[in-house]
């Protein structure tokens, strides 16, 4: 059972007086860095455009309202999304075109979907995989007198979801084509579960392998719209599927939508490694993104030398692809940070709500000093909270940012 997530750690009447992170916000906290998260969506938006595509950054990443708003003021074409829930939240803070890169299946979250398709403002795209849910869907939205958009989903053998050959697209659109009630407006993928040692090469040919079923597709008249969409694209190897779809000129027959969703928050972890490596694909990018996400900490308890225990845990941090990394140690209301090197320390354990740390030689740690700490893989840090602080360069909160989940 995952943990409920954090209640608000700071007042919102103090936050817009200027809190500071080391003197008046209760912690642990989820905190934001202005500047970096800025960046981030600059840079990223900049990054899509001008690969002749469109951007759907996957919401799923953070849930967060205010980060939705400021990626599609940015120029953002849509938001992208899980499930119907996470539609239903987004449409109520105004998100008003959603991909779902996933099936919808269940009739409450049919009937979620189609009380939100009342509002013609509404734009939305879920993916099918299945002559089932096919079936399904068009006899659901038949009877509620809704047109639903689908887009069909093509995968890898040992992979996600997704029909497993050129073939079963072909089939799938034909199904799609005898169901009234559904429009078919595109083709989807996801590279990220192509690993090993030729990973690089796989994404290229999987990239390769959508934009042709999609010429296919569109050359036999299964679409319903006259530029349909075609879609992928994770965190990691955005830029491999821009230059596919760049290079077998996509953009000109379709709409290409790129949709990673980390690149808001970053991290010190998965995904710095992965920037790391577009970075050396790509030479004319001379800077990439920024961690703009930390969670912030006391030091609770010193029990042993060379040991410590940190005050957050499990249920404040994700812990599925590397535990947090010390960053700075700040005393208790005192800026800057002291010139200890808390980065030589290292996490070694992580309870629901203790943290284990060895202490490097020549570090010198007292009960509530504040540790700031770099993560890894951010959408399970900001589903562990409902409130984050989006600090400045002066480490002041600007703004509470609340979450979704």
């Amino acid at each position: 059972m995952s943990s409920a997530p954090n209640t608000a750690n700071v007042d919102k009447g103090a936050a817009a007086t200027g809190a500071s992170l080391v003197r008046d916000v209760s912690l642990p906290a989820l905190v934001l860095h202005r500047e970096a998260l800025e960046h981030n969506i600059r840079w990223m938006q900049a990054f899509v455009s001008n690969s002749g595509a469109e951007l759907a950054p996957h919401g799923k990443t953070s849930m967060t309202p205010a980060l939705f708003r400021r990626q599609l003021d940015a120029g953002a074409w849509g938001i992208t999304l899980a499930s119907a829930t996470q539609t239903r939240a987004a449409y109520a803070y105004g998100v008003r075109r959603v991909l779902m890169a996933n099936q919808l299946v269940g009739t409450p979250n049919m009937a979620l979907i189609a009380d939100l398709l009342a509002d013609p403002d509404f734009d939305f795209y879920c993916m099918v995989d299945h002559p089932d849910n096919v079936a399904d869907l068009g006899a659901y939205f038949a009877s509620r007198g809704v047109r639903l958009n689908v887009m069909i989903e093509y995968g890898v053998v040992g992979g996600r979801c997704g029909c497993r050959s050129e073939q079963e697209v072909l089939d799938l659109a034909q199904a799609i084509a005898a169901q009234p009630a559904l429009a078919l407006t595109g083709i989807e993928g996801y590279e990220g579960v192509i690993h090993g040692d030729h990973a690089i090469s796989g994404i290229r040919a999987f990239a390769g392998s959508l934009v042709r079923l999609a010429v296919q597709l569109q050359d036999s008249g299964a679409f319903a719209i006259a530029k349909p969409i075609i879609t992928a694209s994770g965190s990691a190897w955005y830029d491999l599927i821009a230059e596919e779809f760049e290079a077998q000129n996509a953009a000109g027959r379709f709409l290409s939508v790129l949709r990673p969703g980390s690149y808001v928050a970053h991290d010190h972890g998965i995904y710095k490694e992965a920037q790391c490596c577009v970075l050396d694909r790509r030479s004319d990018l001379h800077e990439g993104l920024r961690p703009a996400l930390e969670v912030w900490a006391h030091v609770q308890s010193l029990p042993e030398p060379g040991f410590a225990v940190i005050a957050l845990g499990k249920r404040d941090v994700a812990y599925d692809a590397g535990l947090p990394v010390p960053l700075l140690r700040y005393k208790a209301g005192v800026l800057p940070a002291t010139g200890d090197d808390v980065g030589a320390c290292k996490v070694t354990a992580v309870m629901d709500q203790h943290a284990f740390m060895t202490v490097a030689p020549g570090v010198e740690l007292r009960v509530g000093d504040i540790i700031s700490f770099g993560t890894s893989h951010p959408c399970l840090t900001f589903d562990k909270w409902r409130v984050g602080c989006l600090v400045d360069e002066q480490l002041n909160v600007i703004e509470t940012m609340e979450t979704c989940f």
